[in-house]
C-alpha cells in the first residue's frame, strides 16, 4: 500500500526500483502492518483495556514483502505483560518485542534498547540532530475516507479492506457497538497518525529511511477515528549501525477535545548511509569493493 509513497519529492524504500538500488531483495511492507496481527491476541488476554492502556513495543529484524506469510505469537510473562514474536514459515524471525497494559508493567522492548544507547560516533546524515530537540503544535486526524498524505497515500477504509485480522470496532458500521460509541483506530494506524504531519528534523537530503523499531503506548485511550490530536515531538536518542544512521523520536498525542494525553509513539528511524550522495565512501562498509 506504500508503492506510491513519496517524501522530499522522490520515491521511498517501499518502491521496488528504489529498494533494488539499495540492494534489498524487494520493496518491504511498512513494519507497523504487523501490529494488526497482535491486536486480536492482546484483546483476547486483556479485553477492552488493550485499546485503553495497551503498549506494543517491537524491534524489527527482517523485512517482509507483499504476499509473504507471517505468523504472530504472544507468550504471557505476567498478568500485565507478554513477549511478542513473528516468524516467516521457514522460521526467519521478523520481529520481537513486548506487549503490556498499564504503567506498572516491566520495561518495554524499546525502553531497554533506548537505555543501552552509547556514543553514536561520527555522523554525516543525522549530524545536525541533538537529543532534546522538540517540535510541537501540529494537529492531525485520521478519518475513514481521506488519504493520509504523500507518506501514507491510502485511506483508513482502504487499509481496513487489507487487514487480515480486523475488528468490528475499527469500522464505521461497528463503531456504535464499541464500548465508547466511536470507531477505534488500529494500533498500526496510530503510527500513521503520529507521522502524518512532519516531522521536519534537519536530516541531510536526499536520503532514504525506514523504521527500525516502533512502540505505541496508550496512556488514556482509545485513539478514535476522526478525532483531532496535537502532536508534540522530541528527539530522545541518536545512533548508528553498519548500514544506517538513526534517531529516536517520541511523539505525544494530545486529544484536542479533552486536553488529555491519549498516546505516546516511540519511533527509531534509520537512514541508509549509501542513499545520501554526500556520504564519505570510505565510511560505508563495502562501498569501495568491486
Amino acid at each position: 500500500m506504500l508503492a506510491e509513497q513519496s517524501y522530499d519529492g522522490h520515491s521511498s524504500v517501499h518502491d521496488a526500483s528504489t529498494a533494488a538500488s539499495l540492494g534489498l531483495r524487494g520493496a518491504p511492507i511498512e513494519a507497523p502492518t504487523h501490529f494488526s496481527q497482535f491486536d486480536p491476541l492482546c484483546y483476547l488476554m486483556w479485553g477492552r483495556s488493550w485499546f485503553e492502556q495497551g503498549c506494543i513495543s517491537c524491534h524489527f529484524q527482517t523485512m517482509v514483502v507483499e504476499g509473504e506469510e507471517v505468523q504472530a505469537t504472544v507468550t504471557t510473562s505476567g498478568g500485565t505483560s507478554a513477549n511478542l514474536e513473528a516468524h516467516k514459515p521457514d522460521g526467519t524471525s521478523v520481529l520481537k518485542g513486548t506487549a503490556s497494559i498499564g504503567s506498572a508493567a516491566a520495561p518495554s522492548e524499546l525502553t531497554r534498547r533506548l537505555s543501552s544507547l552509547g556514543d553514536p560516533g561520527e555522523l554525516f546524515v543525522v549530524d545536525q540532530l541533538e537529543v532534546g530537540m522538540t517540535e510541537q503544535g501540529e494537529v492531525a486526524s485520521v478519518d475513514f475516507d481521506t488519504p493520509n498524505g504523500d507518506g501514507y497515500p491510502f485511506s483508513l477504509t482502504e487499509k481496513l479492506k487489507r487487514i487480515t485480522e480486523s475488528h468490528p470496532w475499527y469500522s464505521r458500521e461497528g463503531s456504535t457497538a464499541s464500548p465508547w460509541g466511536e470507531a477505534v483506530l488500529p494500533m498500526e494506524m496510530i503510527s500513521v497518525l503520529s507521522n502524518k504531519v512532519g516531522p521536519r528534523w534537519p536530516i541531510r537530503r536526499p536520503s532514504l529511511g525506514l523504521f527500525l523499531d516502533l512502540e505505541v503506548r496508550l496512556v488514556d485511550g482509545p485513539v478514535f477515528v476522526g478525532r483531532s490530536y496535537e502532536l508534540s515531538r522530541e528527539i530522545v536518542g541518536i545512533g548508528q549501525s553498519r548500514r544506517t544512521e538513526s534517531y529516536w523520536t517520541k511523539t505525544t498525542l494530545t486529544d484536542i477535545q479533552t486536553g488529555k494525553i491519549t498516546a505516546e509513539v516511540l519511533l527509531h528511524s534509520g537512514v541508509f548511509k549509501q542513499s545520501y550522495p554526500g556520504y564519505p565512501p570510505d565510511k560505508i562498509p563495502g562501498a569501495q569493493s568491486g
